[in-house]
This record gives structure tokens, sequence and C-alpha cells, in this order.
């Protein structure tokens, strides 16, 4: 029950991110382009299963987007807006989200199918 309503939530995120992206003028389909980008974190499996959860969970997390959000929303009100802040906040957090929606969870440090939302894949 716990994790359908996180994913739920998260599914709403990303509608509300995405409809903020597109209201602040960056362009929808940059949302696709860039979703695999933020996916190269999970590099880190090749070296080992706790290298690989550490830094996907560095990169999956809704820090660094809240950081370049709040930023780019503080340039903005100056009239100083910096895009790139306001365009990775939006692609990494959407990215996030969806991915949350998805069933794709932090990743614990013993195997990368095993996530704070459950254990992901065909082998539940």
């Amino acid at each position: 029950m716990i994790i359908s309503l996180q994913r739920i939530e998260n599914l709403a995120l990303a509608a509300v991110i995405a409809i903020a992206y597109i209201y602040f003028g960056f362009p929808w389909w940059s949302l696709l382009a860039m979703f695999l980008v933020f996916d190269l974190s999970a590099l880190g499996y090749l070296h080992s299963p706790r290298s690989g959860a550490l830094w996907y969970n560095l990169v999956h997390n809704y820090t660094a987007p809240a950081l370049f959000g709040t930023l780019y929303i503080l340039f903005a009100l100056n009239n100083k807006p910096v895009w790139i802040l306001g365009f990775l906040a939006g692609t990494w957090a959407f990215h996030i989200a969806v991915d949350r929606a998805l069933g794709y969870g932090l990743k614990l440090p013993d195997a990368f199918q095993n996530t704070h939302l459950g254990r992901i894949g065909t082998s539940k």
C-alpha cells in the first residue's frame, strides 16, 4: 500500500514538473532527450554493487535538482534567470520522479534489483 502510494505521488510529481518545466519556457522534448543521461550513474556497477549503489543514489535523489531549482527561481525573481539551472532541475527531477513511479527506487548496496521500494525486475 505505501509503495503504491509513493509510486502514485511520484507520477503526480512528474506531471507537475513537466507542466512547470514547459511553463518556464523549456522545450518539452528536452525532458525526453535528457532522460537517460542520469542513468549513466549506474556505470558504477561496473566496479562493484556497493560503488554502483553509491553513484546511483547520489544522482537519483531530489537534493541536487531541488538546489538547482531553488537557485533558478532566485535568479529569475531578480530578472536574471540562469537557464541551465532550470534545465537541469527540471530534467533531473523529472527523471527521478518517473523512475520512482515505475518502481525504480534508491539502490541497496547488495544488488541493483534491491531498492527502497522493493525488488525490481521479473524475479520479484
